[in-house]
């Protein structure tokens, strides 16, 4: 296994988890916002929120690597510094469009 490359230039548009992650009745959350809230990540800690995300492909290996009309897609996989300090194991996707500084996607429960 490897790590993201240029996961120290990762970017993350802050509304994925302002809009997205954190918002229950988002039509495409499907519980993330309960998992990610019950991890210790609310709207009070979206700064920590977003630090522990772009923190996740450079403390994990990426787990699978595809190749796609966008670009290269990584999902990187397992833990997450929480809040509770339960750091569960979760997945982060990251697209790669040649750029040289990953985007975020989305973050789910790893299954």
């Amino acid at each position: 296994m490897s790590k993201l490359p240029n996961a120290l230039r990762a970017t993350l548009d802050p509304r994925k988890i302002a809009k997205y992650l954190l918002v229950a009745a988002h039509p495409d959350n499907s519980g993330k916002a309960a998992f990610f809230n019950a991890a210790g990540f609310t709207f009070g800690t979206m700064d920590m929120f977003r630090n522990a995300l772009l923190a996740h492909p450079i403390i994990n290996n990426v787990f699978r690597e595809t190749q796609g009309a966008y670009g290269t897609k990584y999902v990187v996989r397992c833990q997450i510094r929480t809040p509770n300090h339960k750091n569960p194991c979760i997945d982060t996707v990251w697209i790669d469009d040649g750029d040289g500084a990953p985007r975020f996607v989305t973050a789910y429960p790893a299954k």
